[in-house]
């Protein structure tokens, strides 16, 4: 019986085939050239040179630029879109954003709300502030660390249509040890368990590989470490080192061998130069950072993530936060301004970030304008998202910049922006790989 089976199987095959080799073969039909769309506008900041164009044009043809420049050719039938006094400059790149959580002006009643909801609701909470990112002209985002692995479920979401937001690369769970900055508060451990390696909790060199295996095993495009305490949280000082060289040199190498960056956050000078030692890509707030540790980062080429704008609001809100977060917000909120200038002064690289969630989602630009006025230039501002944080993700040959052959990720703002570099937080236009998300009518 199977032969026979086999036999009548294999004939009606061979007929089949016979039948299909007597119909005409038809080439496919060529797809159509992508639409192409013309922006136009009085100034052009292109994130390579520094300096303003005028006029301003880009050529857009699906998701990549093809043309820059006021001699730019405009191809017949394009679509033009004049945007009149404005300037057009690269999409911004955020470099430390906490998108997959909520801002809450009641620090207390937003953590613990927080805690209650099901992962599947907190996803939906993060394509909403997803997508007031990307119309805040945020057109690619670095999510340092999210419960549940949300961050990697927002960023499939994206990439795949089911959602709007930036182009995202994600962390997991942020990593560092027991009691510190990126564990969990210190409930009961009768009533919640407390957080392993899973949840980024990890102690001595071996433990903390796992945890770096399961962040990356699990979709993280990026590791994000606590090297020092932080504001906040309830029960850790705000500048101790919370992590071994051992550990991090664990965490660091396992990720670079994964082709995986690491951005450590730290307040604390010591924590940082320990991390800047073994071996970290990015420093991440560094309030308290001081001249040796800010020349080694210039020297290794660390990148400095300051997030001003945060340290601005922690300040101005520390009163309303409970008193041992409060006093923690005020101390570094203190040291941050003296740092940063300090910064400048040594040419420690910089790189866009402003922890997104601390403050509400969708003003992230007010970082720009925050670091002009401790001193930078707006030139210099821009450039810390355009060229530092594009470099820092190793995108900055896909994005960052307005040239032929990169993504189409584009924002317009009012007037000439390095007159008024506030004027980046209210964009009239956003296009990201050649999708228009927001034009003012």
């Amino acid at each position: 019986m199977k032969k026979l089976r086999l036999g009548g199987l294999t004939a009606g095959l061979l007929l089949a085939c016979a039948g299909h080799a007597q119909t005409p073969v038809t080439a496919p039909a060529t797809a159509p050239a992508p639409a192409i769309t013309v922006l136009k506008a009085a100034h052009l900041f292109d994130g390579r040179s520094g300096s303003l164009t005028s006029p301003g044009l880009v050529v857009v043809q699906g998701s990549k630029i093809i043309a820059v420049g006021a001699n730019a050719e405009v191809p017949a039938g394009a679509k033009v879109i004049e945007l009149g006094e404005a300037t057009l400059v690269p999409g911004y790149i955020d470099a430390h954003t906490h998108i997959s959580y909520d801002h809450e002006d009641d620090w207390a009643q937003g953590f613990y709300e927080g805690m209650l909801r099901f992962p599947v609701e907190q996803s939906f909470h993060a394509g909403s502030n997803a997508k007031a990112t990307l119309r805040a002209g945020v057109t690619t985002a670095r999510e340092v660390g999210a419960g549940d692995f949300v961050d990697v479920a927002l960023r499939n979401a994206i990439e795949a249509g089911l959602t709007e937001g930036p182009r995202m690369l994600v962390a997991g769970y942020a990593i560092g040890s027991t009691g510190g900055h990126c564990d969990s508060s210190p409930f009961p451990p009768q009533r919640v368990n407390p957080s392993g390696p899973l949840q980024g909790v990890c102690n001595g060199p071996e433990q903390c590989r796992e945890a770096t295996r399961l962040q990356m095993k699990y979709g993280a495009d990026l590791i994000k470490i606590c090297a020092s305490g932080g504001v906040l949280s309830e029960s850790d000082p705000v500048d101790v080192p919370q992590l071994t060289s051992e550990e991090l040199r664990a965490i660091i190498g396992e990720a670079h061998n994964w082709n995986r960056k690491v951005a450590a956050h730290s307040h604390g000078d010591a924590a940082a130069k320990l991390a800047v030692e073994a071996g970290v890509d990015s420093i991440e707030h560094g309030s308290f950072l001081t001249t040796p540790t800010l020349q080694l980062m210039k020297q290794k080429g660390v990148y400095l993530v300051p997030t001003r704008m945060t340290q601005v609001w922690v300040l101005d809100k520390a009163d309303t936060y409970p008193p041992k977060i409060g006093a923690k917000a005020r101390a570094a909120g203190a040291s941050h301004s003296a740092m940063f200038k300090n910064a400048l002064k040594i040419g420690t690289p910089i790189a866009f970030g402003t922890d997104a969630a601390v403050y509400p989602h969708g003003i992230n630009a007010q970082e720009f304008g925050d670091m002009v006025e401790l001193g930078m230039s707006p030139s210099a501002a821009l450039l810390t998202s355009s060229q530092g944080s594009a470099k820092l993700l190793g995108i900055d040959k896909e994005t960052g910049t307005l040239e032929a052959g990169k993504f189409a990720d584009i924002v317009a703002v009012p007037g000439d922006v390095l007159q008024n570099i506030r004027a980046t937080e209210k964009p009239v236009l956003v296009m990201k790989q050649g999708v228009l998300v927001k034009q003012a009518e």
